[in-house]
């Protein structure tokens, strides 16, 4: 039986998001997929052509819904994909209960205002170029680390060489058994095919 992966989009969601098909077209062959819009979860009607509405709308209470939607919706722990908005959803989901068994997070920038990390195993990339990505001061605090594509801004997962990349991590992660170490970052250990 094949692991549950849950995929929440960015802020775009399905409207702009051609790329996500891309994510879907790898992975549904080895996991049970779920995905999410974040503008439904969210409730969103507003102008999506214009970002700075819909990057509004989000701040002012669509994360709160979106994570809502999402607590009620989703009950088993499973793996879970998110892109940047997305990221920020799932990161608040789980501090409030949501179970995971990992999550990998790309672009999610405002995860710079939390305070607390997921108890999970958590995998953050960044592209470099990404003006917004949360300081080194915030990642020593959390102890958590990040991985920084080189040449590359905040949109980097919708590239296909970042889709390829992100696809094969994601397989490692459910193939390989993972056990915290003393700071409780994640270690490969074995592979347990």
């Amino acid at each position: 039986m094949a692991e549950k992966l849950v995929v929440v989009s960015d802020m775009w969601g399905a409207k702009k998001g051609l790329w996500i098909t891309s994510y879907l077209g790898y992975l549904q062959q080895y996991f049970e997929i779920t995905y999410y819009d974040i503008q439904q979860l969210a409730n969103l009607e507003v102008n999506v052509s214009v970002e700075k509405n819909l990057h509004a709308a989000f701040l002012n209470g669509g994360i709160d819904t979106a994570v809502a939607h999402l607590l009620k919706r989703e009950k088993e722990p499973c793996h879970y994909l998110a892109f940047s908005t997305g990221g920020t959803i799932a990161w608040k989901a789980n501090l409030l209960g949501l179970p995971m068994k990992s999550l990998y997070v790309v672009s999610a920038t405002r995860i710079r205002m939390e305070n607390k990390k997921p108890s999970i195993p958590v995998t953050l990339v960044y592209g470099e170029k990404d003006t917004n990505i949360p300081s080194n001061e915030w990642f020593n605090k959390l102890e958590i680390d990040k991985e920084n594509i080189p040449n590359f801004g905040h949109g980097l997962y919708s590239d296909e060489k970042i889709i390829k990349k992100v696809c094969q991590d994601l397989l490692s992660i459910v193939t390989t058994k993972l056990k915290p170490n003393k700071k409780g970052r994640v270690l490969k250990l074995r592979n347990c095919l």
